[in-house]
């Protein structure tokens, strides 16, 4: 059978031609009454979803389930999901840009559901949703507006993350209809409002209800244009009046003479307006022009962006505005290169010479004819048509010398794709324009989402796309709904994804859990490579060792002290540290960070669990170093004794330990008896203090506690009396026979204190002094006589020569080194 010409289902409305695509036929059964059902369209070509009118009566049959439910349909009719419903009176159902259901019902409880299989998330849509029910919702590409009892409006803009918020308080008063602006449209960037009350329309957004000022209500019906840009606007009298949607420019105006309102207003595309009574259907344009279209049962009619959705219980059917390239091509009396290119390739099949006689006409514009044969291509949904016009493509590119046929291969391609999603049995009627806009990611989502799973992956495969979420839906579902043991399950969904690129087991696993198959989910996530998806779903499963064995194979430290900071969080923490302490790696990250944190309790806890003693000593050590008061300090270092005093192979800390605790309570006296702080100074600098501060009776009583050796306490007693520039004290020392370090020290600290004169006095008391020492010892001094003595007592004439040179041959000292020298070193 030839397939129709494509004009043949369009009609001229004013300007534009519009035309009606039949879908799908048979779509509902005969039973089924759908003039008694509330039926509301997802976009782009989306699922249908119907509920039973509950203001209209309904014949009962005894053989149907009397329980309410909502059936949702492709559009060709097959019944996808059919979902029970127990939350009372619905007052609003509808669909967002992607494909969740939402059903809201009288006490503002909003149910979304997100994947066509009975799987929702849930939230109200506040109190006083509660305390005065809503009566109507609208919804619009991600969010949705609902009307209560009292006027009130609640916004909702995000049903990933709801936040109710209502809007400006409308005027009391009955809303005869109303519709809303999508926030894409609007300046505010807020969802808009427009309610008909009395004779006017008011404009509510989040802060402010504006009056339009008009006189024409009341009306019916409203509807605003996919572009935000028009508003539609039917009268009690069967007036309709488009507006521009900031209202300052009335457009036109249809009179339908009905005395019936409508059951829909609705926009087809931009450029017109489809009003829809029972059975007929009018297309009214600019200027009043109107195509008019009949039917035989009662239509329910489906807004999209590019046309409208009719639906009967026999057809489903399309209208749309002709679009420009399809025009251009197929209507009568055009001479556009294109439709004389596809007459062409007419000729061509019935071997006429005129085809080549066409092709020579067009030779200037062929590239131009080509391109719109291509595009008129996607347009059209008979199968006949567009291969006859990507015929004419290909002829005509042959033809040409240089032609880039990329557009062409992916319109192939595209057409490809839309055919096998048009076909009955998938029921997704997309048109070209809804596939750009829907993109051919979406479609996948849309073809998972029904269980389409080999259809999605040969468009994936088709389309050069990723299948890995593909795989892992088929596989949730699997987990989800599968009726074979968990063995089993776990082995066909590995076997199917091996080898598969990215591939989540770790959202497969989550599935499993969620279904309460704990042991499937442990299972499969034994296969999910990446710790980090592991992890939380196992903590999340109660599965805390695995989880941190896992993390610690990982080698990933944020990981593991994510999994720790989790666990210490959730267990006792004796159990905390039963379950790290078999683990060094976990153990060793607690303690490091517990140890640059300061957290000394934890650090406590956990050496007391693990019986380390000489690490739990060594924190109240630490501590006691921080404290402010010796007693305090006094306190930690007893615990840390008490620590250490059950174990031998501790006697030297204990002893430590005790010393400490005796300097503390020493310095805590000096602090009170005396007007100085020792508190915190080692034993050697409590002494060097008590020295230089002079209180030598407390130094020796420091020097016998802590059995300080002599040499150490000479060292500490020199510091000191330099350090306070005793010279009498020292000067006293000098007269002793006998040093413990020596006399050199004596003379270094002296000297480098700037006291030549008294260091000297210790030179001839260092009796281990190499050969020639003394002389530069007197010479430091500036005593270059005592210098020449030793240089002449030594025999070393150039040093002798040396000073005598530095002293100068006719000064006094000079003469003095000169005498001592002569009988020694004559010339």
């Amino acid at each position: 059978m030839e397939a129709p010409h494509p004009t043949a289902g369009w009609e001229r409305v004013g300007e534009r031609f519009y035309r009606k695509t039949q879908l799908y036929t048979a779509v509902f059964d005969k039973d089924l009454d759908l003039d008694n059902y509330i039926v509301a369209g997802a976009p782009y070509g989306g699922a249908i979803a119907i509920y039973r009118d509950e203001s209209k009566l309904q014949t009962l049959r005894a053989a149907k389930s009397s329980k309410p439910s909502i059936d949702i349909y492709s559009c060709s009719g097959k019944l996808l999901k059919s979902i029970a419903w127990d939350k009372g009176s619905i007052k609003g159902l509808g669909w967002s840009e992607d494909e969740k259901l939402l059903v809201v019902s009288y006490d503002g409880t909003v149910r979304c559901y997100y994947d066509l299989q009975g799987d929702f998330t849930q939230f109200s849509l506040g109190r006083e949703a509660e305390d005065f029910g809503v009566q109507a919702c609208r919804f619009y590409d991600h969010g949705m507006v609902a009307l209560l009892s009292n006027n009130a409006l609640i916004s909702v803009s995000s049903y990933d993350e709801p936040r109710p918020k209502q809007l400006a308080t409308p005027p009391e008063g009955d809303v005869q209809a109303w519709t809303i602006v999508s926030p894409s449209f609007t300046l505010s960037r807020s969802v808009e409002v427009l309610l008909s009350i009395g004779k006017t329309i008011y404009v509510v957004d989040a802060t402010d209800c504006e009056d339009r000022f008009l006189d024409i209500g009341p009306f019916t019906e409203i509807a605003v244009s996919p572009n935000g840009k028009f508003a539609a606007l039917y009268a009690a009298d069967g007036k309709t009046h488009v507006i521009t949607s900031d209202f300052q420019s009335r457009l036109s105006e249809y009179d339908s003479k009905s005395k019936i309102p409508p059951k829909y207003l609705e926009w087809c595309g931009n450029d017109a307006v489809v009003i829809a009574w029972d059975d007929e259907v009018n297309v009214v344009g600019p200027e009043s022009a109107v195509a008019q279209y009949f039917y035989d049962g009662k239509v329910h009619m489906l807004a999209d962006h590019d046309g409208v959705r009719l639906i009967t219980n026999d057809v489903c059917d399309f209208i749309q505005r002709v679009p420009d390239v399809t025009d251009e091509v197929f209507r009568f009396g055009t001479e556009s290169p294109a439709s004389i290119l596809l007459d062409a390739v007419e000729q061509l099949e019935i071997q006429s010479p005129k085809a080549d006689d066409n092709i020579q006409l067009i030779r200037p514009s062929l590239v131009d004819a080509v391109d719109s044969c291509v595009a008129a291509a996607g347009h059209e949904f008979n199968v006949h048509w567009q291969k006859q016009l990507l015929k004419a493509a290909s002829f005509g590119k042959s033809v040409l010398d240089i032609y880039n046929s990329d557009d062409f291969v992916d319109m192939c391609e595209t057409l490809r794709v839309l055919n096998a999603v048009r076909f009955y049995e998938i029921g997704l009627p997309l048109s070209y324009e809804q596939y750009q806009r829907l993109t051919p990611e979406g479609l996948i989502q849309r073809l998972i989402n029904r269980h389409e799973y080999l259809l999605a992956l040969r468009v994936a495969g088709y389309l050069r796309l990723p299948t890995d979420r593909i795989y892992v839906h088929w596989a949730s579902t699997k987990v989800r709904v599968g009726a074979e043991d968990d063995d089993a399950i776990c082995r066909l969904v590995v076997e199917k994804l091996a080898g598969k690129p990215g591939i989540s087991f770790e959202a497969i696993a989550r599935a499993a859990y969620d279904e309460g198959r704990g042991r499937l989910a442990t299972e499969l996530l034994n296969h999910e490579p990446r710790a980090g998806r592991q992890v939380p779903l196992l903590l999340s499963m109660e599965e805390d060792e695995i989880a941190l064995d896992k993390a610690i194979e990982s080698g990933d430290s944020d990981l593991i002290f994510f999994v720790l900071l989790q666990l210490k969080k959730k267990l006792p923490l004796a159990s905390f540290f039963r379950v790290i302490n078999a683990r060094p790696a976990a153990t060793a990250l607690v303690e490091s960070s517990a140890a640059l944190e300061g957290d000394n309790t934890l650090l406590k806890d956990m050496y007391y669990q693990d019986d380390r003693r000489v690490d739990g000593a060594g924190v109240f050590i630490r501590e006691s170093l921080h404290q402010p008061d010796a007693r305090t300090a006094g306190d930690k270092l007893a615990l840390a004794a008490k620590l250490l005093s059950d174990s031998r192979d501790n006697t030297f800390e204990l002893q430590a330990l005790k010393e400490a605790a005796t300097l503390l309570r020493m310095q805590e006296a000096f602090d009170r008896d005396f007007s100085d702080s020792f508190t915190g100074l080692s034993v050697n600098e409590t002494l060097f203090k008590l020295i230089r501060l002079g209180y030598h009776n407390k130094a020796k009583k420091i020097q016998s506690e802590f059995k300080i050796p002599e040499k150490v306490v000479w060292w500490i007693r020199l510091r000191a009396l330099v350090a306070k520039r005793d010279w009498n004290e020292i000067e006293e020392i000098s007269k002793t026979r006998k040093s413990p370090i020596g006399w050199e020290p004596f003379f270094n600290q002296t000297l480098q204190a700037g006291n030549p004169r008294l260091a000297a006095v210790f030179i001839p008391k260092c009796t281990n002094l190499e050969q020639g020492a003394a002389i530069t010892m007197y010479e430091k001094c500036g005593m270059r006589v005592k210098a020449a003595e030793e240089a002449v007592k030594a025999r070393d004439a150039e040093a002798w020569m040396n000073l005598l040179e530095s002293a100068g041959r006719g000064t006094t000292e000079g003469r003095e080194i000169e005498r001592l020298g002569a009988a020694v070193f004559k010339k």
